[in-house]
């Protein structure tokens, strides 16, 4: 009874991942970078920015990509401004 209890909890988990990997497929799509691509990014970890950060905005740029690292992350060519700042993004933070 155990085992027959252990089997059906184990075909339900595989059951439940599958159909939310499809759906997930389905609806997301990976943004493909290529580099030269005008991006912008999230001002969300920014502390330097000026003024309060209800009226800030959301993103800054467009800032020119320089190569993808990985699948994950992005290095931009900074401007003046945010030159103290590290290039490199993830994905999370940068759109097209």
């Amino acid at each position: 009874m155990w085992k027959r209890a252990c089997d059906t909890a184990s075909k339900c988990i595989a059951e439940s991942k599958e159909y939310n990997k499809q759906r997930w497929d389905k609806s997301h799509m990976e943004p493909d970078f290529k580099e030269g691509d005008q991006v912008l990014v999230s001002t969300v970890n920014f502390n330097n920015l000026k003024g309060p950060k209800k009226l800030r905005d959301s993103f800054v740029g467009p800032l020119t990509m320089i190569k993808l690292i990985g699948k994950n992350a992005v290095e931009v060519k900074l401007t003046e401004e945010f030159s103290r700042k590290h290039p490199v993004f993830p994905m999370s933070l940068v759109k097209p």
